[in-house]
């Protein structure tokens, strides 16, 4: 994972065909417990000790979307905190999307 954490998001312009198969489960092997969901999206869901430390993770979550310009879409409540991440732009999988995944799950 620390290779993937350690790179930066490239934001897509679209007109790139998404991941698919192989390319997939490569990046997949680098990160902790994140799903490929229909090799459209990535999701997670975090356990935390109460609301207030769900809404701090998700305020740096936030911050850390804003940083790289790529943002996941985010529901949270009483001690979790779910994360779905695809590139919409081409309603799919880009190398960007492990990345932002990686660098979460370092916060």
């Amino acid at each position: 994972m620390g290779n993937l954490a350690s790179r930066e998001c490239v934001p897509c312009k679209g007109g790139v065909p998404p991941l698919q198969g192989e390319q997939i489960k490569t990046l997949q092997s680098e990160l902790q417990e994140w799903e490929v969901n229909d090799e459209h999206h990535l999701s997670k869901k975090y356990s935390l000790a109460n609301f207030a430390a769900a809404l701090e993770f998700v305020n740096r979550v936030g911050a850390l979307a804003e940083e790289q310009g790529h943002h996941p879409d985010i529901c949270f409540g009483w001690g979790y905190c779910e994360i779905k991440i695809w590139t919409h732009k081409i309603n799919g999988l880009t190398e960007s999307d492990f990345i932002l995944a990686a660098k979460i799950d370092q916060l």
